[in-house]
């Protein structure tokens, strides 16, 4: 099988090919501002004081506020579920960028860290160069009140610098603990430490209003390196030659203002006369307006999802499966939801914060409007979960707020007609067979009464052989013959599908690990010799 340029895309090149599309951005938007600060006239004093520190820190800042805007926009799941669902976006390709919207949160984040790191250590430069660089002639241009001050009373003692190294702690905190492997051991410090970018983004805001860089507001009355004869300080100025009889006292004493300027001293090509002195102002910060859009747009939106999810929930039963599994059935007045959706969990009882997605198991109809979900207790969360409703189970606990993800579209599928289900399941033990066994029984059973054995195709495949024998018996006889061990041989199974299923379209529906997933979104962008085009569409919880 070969894989097209299109095929390429759909796969890992499409995400190569997004990252390159994003670090170009960052890197022209930084190269942008960098060359303002460096050749713009308007920093020329204060880039003579701070050397390239400042056009690296600016610049730095540019692509941190481009960041900072968007990295919000991706949590903000109202929105996204209304754009999916809203029939403007007409193109089932185009809706699916939008599940992608954790991966492009995870980007902005890491492109915070890096160009963070980088803003800081020009920062520390600038605070050297502030104390080492310290010129009487521009007292409103210094940070520093004297020559030598130390530059830590500019880190610690200012609110810019003070804020700034608030803001490196709270990203620190952040960002180790958004790794895999706490997420993993311990959500709960990922979640609320996660929480904390409200406190970084306030900080943020008190950062930029320091005013701390500043640039000449006068530069046609003060050009740059100009000469201004009128001004006192400039006694160990060397003074040309040509210049010393025309001007034998301008040290001293000031310029006469009905005495003509020479013309040799104006056509001068290394000196200007200059009218007044340079004058500084700060910039108007301008984070404020890259933040304030898309902070207030997820404040308000948290504050509708808790509104909305204030409506209670009724737990109708809870039934605990083999292998940790736990399966709760509720109902809710008004609820909808199609097959393929997930719900979000939130019980106040067990975090007032902290919320999680599952997979609908179990839909309403028209004459029921139980829904359920199965959740595998791995976690801290899941855990105090099960306790509340297994330990502690009372009228109170019997409530528990929900809310639904998103609204799907038609999605055009309703052109086409299920016609056979091919369903493979990986375990890697038997403990994770067990727990929906019982279920494919009933459902096999069930299309055997109806005439239709062959309407789903049965899959399943266990990487452990110890005590298969307990498993294979009169309960789940009906499975037997479906029951492989091993893992499943993916290529050979996709030509076989392809074969009897000649010119037709198959949609390919994976709720898995990363590492499957990477493989069957790869065979299912590569050719056949059947013409049989398969539509691959992962689970994502975005």
């Amino acid at each position: 099988m070969a894989l097209s340029w299109r095929s390429w895309l759909a796969n890992e090149g499409g995400k190569h090919l997004f990252l390159f599309f994003w670090l170009s951005l960052n890197v022209w938007l930084f190269w942008k501002t960098f060359l303002l600060y460096y050749q713009g006239l308007q920093y020329y004093y204060l880039h003579q004081m701070l050397g390239l520190g400042l056009c690296v820190s600016r610049a730095s800042a540019s692509v941190l506020n481009l960041n900072c805007c968007l990295v919000l926009l991706p949590m903000c799941r109202v929105l996204l579920a209304f754009l999916r669902g809203s029939q403007k976006v007409a193109r089932r390709k185009t809706r699916r960028l939008l599940d992608k919207s954790k991966t492009f949160h995870v980007t902005c984040g890491v492109t915070i860290c890096i160009f963070s790191v980088l803003h800081v250590a020009a920062h520390l430069v600038n605070a050297l160069n502030f104390s080492e660089n310290y010129n009487e002639d521009f007292l409103s241009l210094n940070a520093a009140n004297y020559r030598g001050e130390d530059p830590r009373k500019l880190l610690f003692a200012t609110v810019p610098g003070l804020t700034g190294v608030i803001m490196v702690l709270v990203l620190f905190l952040m960002c180790t603990a958004s790794t895999y492997a706490i997420r993993v051991s311990n959500y709960d410090i990922f979640w609320y430490t996660h929480n904390l970018f409200f406190v970084f983004y306030m900080l943020l805001m008190l950062h930029v209003s320091g005013g701390v860089l500043k640039y000449q507001t006068n530069l046609e009355e003060h050009p740059p390196g100009c000469f201004n004869p009128n001004k006192t300080l400039r006694q160990n100025m060397m003074v040309p030659k040509a210049f010393e009889e025309p001007f034998p006292d301008y040290t001293t004493e000031p310029f006469p203002e009905d005495l003509p300027v020479p013309e040799p001293f104006v056509q001068n090509n290394f000196m200007r006369i200059c009218s007044e002195e340079p004058k500084f102002q700060s910039h108007f910060p301008e984070t404020w307006f890259w933040i304030s859009g898309p902070l207030c747009l997820y404040c308000v939106e948290r504050l509708y999802r808790y509104i909305r999810s204030n409506k209670p929930v009724t737990i109708t039963s809870v039934i605990s499966h083999p292998s940790n599994v736990l399966e709760v059935r509720m109902m809710k007045d008004n609820f909808k939801a199609r097959p393929g959706q997930y719900v979000i969990l939130h019980c106040p009882r067990v975090s007032a914060l902290e919320s999680h997605p599952f997979t609908l198991t179990m839909c309403p109809t028209d004459t029921k409007a139980t829904f359920g979900v199965h959740l595998k207790v791995v976690g801290d969360w899941t855990e105090r979960f099960r306790d509340l409703l297994l330990l502690h189970s009372n009228q109170d606990t019997e409530i528990l707020p929900i809310f639904q993800q998103r609204r799907y579209p038609n999605d055009g599928w309703q052109r086409y007609k299920l016609r056979r289900l091919y369903f493979v399941w990986v375990c890697r033990d038997i403990e994770s067979f067990r727990w929906f066994a019982d279920l494919l029984c009933m459902l096999h059973n069930k299309l055997w009464q109806e005439n239709r054995p062959d309407y789903i195709n049965i899959q399943l495949y266990l990487s452990q052989t110890d005590g298969i024998q307990k498993i294979i018996g009169e309960k789940y006889q009906a499975l037997n013959s479906r029951l492989l061990i091993g893992r499943p041989r993916w290529r050979l199974l996709f030509d076989e599908i392809a074969k009897c299923n000649r010119r037709k379209t198959i949609g390919v529906f994976c709720c898995g690990p990363n590492k499957i997933s990477k493989i069957l979104h790869k065979l299912s962008n590569s050719s056949n010799s059947y013409g049989t085009r398969f539509e691959y569409n992962k689970e994502s919880f975005s």
